[in-house]
């Protein structure tokens, strides 16, 4: 389910051109991969404060 929502947003943006939303999809995305990853472990208090 996530990656058909995940392939339709590529499409989407492949599409109608908008490659001016890649940079902001990147982002998110790394950042929503640093939460992830540092959840376990004794940074996450830092991390968190950062936001």
């Amino acid at each position: 389910m996530a990656m058909e929502v995940v392939t339709e947003f590529l499409m989407f943006l492949k599409s109608r051109k908008r490659f001016w939303l890649w940079p902001l999809f990147i982002l998110l995305f790394l950042l929503s991969l640093l939460l992830v990853l540092a959840q376990g472990s004794a940074l996450a208090p830092f991390i968190y404060s950062l936001f």
